[in-house]
């Protein structure tokens, strides 16, 4: 009963997290019923679970693709995606199997979380809390994103970026961000998206 109770509130945050970063977001019913992002994150949290059961991987996998068609958002059932993730409008998201996205993060459509490798291993990346990714941004292999960074759009990163940055550019050129930008987001994420 505990962890039935447990997962509602998982899938509740992930619901108020849409409410609080989309300006356009109404009322919960809303998110709840129209939002893809939120339910590509709803699905992958049922397929993650069964991801940990070996007996149950190809289920996962089943269930992982059935929410791609449905969404149009990939996310592989063996990533780890932290808590209150939001995915805004979403269409063509992609995150890979060895993924990992801290809390409190966005991805905006068309971003890439991918390899550059078909090594066995950790070959894709890693985002702290609070990281933006902008539209078409692509970020490739087993990369750090450190906290509060944010990606610009149809950026592609392939090398670490330090928390507070910001890269854009192709391929992506870093920069340090403002610190009262630091700060703001620090306090209230919602104030930068």
């Amino acid at each position: 009963m505990r962890r039935v109770q447990r997962f509602l509130a998982v899938l509740r945050e992930d619901l108020e997290a849409a409410r609080q970063r989309d300006p356009a977001a109404r009322t919960a019913l809303e998110v709840a019923l129209g939002y893809p992002g939120v339910h590509a994150v709803w699905g992958y949290r049922v397929a993650h679970r069964m991801w940990r059961e070996p007996a149950l991987r190809l289920p996962a996998r089943l269930l992982s693709q059935l929410v791609r068609f449905l969404t149009g958002i990939e996310i592989h059932p063996g990533a780890q995606l932290g808590r209150r993730l939001f995915i805004d409008h979403g269409m063509g998201v992609v995150v890979g199997e060895t993924a990992m996205v801290g809390d409190y993060v966005v991805l905006f459509h068309g971003s890439t979380l991918g390899g550059k490798s078909m090594k066995r291993g950790k070959r894709h990346p890693t985002l702290g809390d609070n990281v933006v990714v902008g539209a078409g941004a692509k970020i490739l292999g087993p990369v750090w994103i450190g906290d509060g960074a944010r990606i610009g759009a149809n950026a592609v990163v392939v090398k670490d970026v330090p928390a507070g940055a910001v890269a854009v550019g192709v391929p992506a050129v870093v920069r340090q961000a403002p610190q009262p930008a630091e700060a703001v987001w620090a306090e209230d994420p919602a104030m930068y998206i």
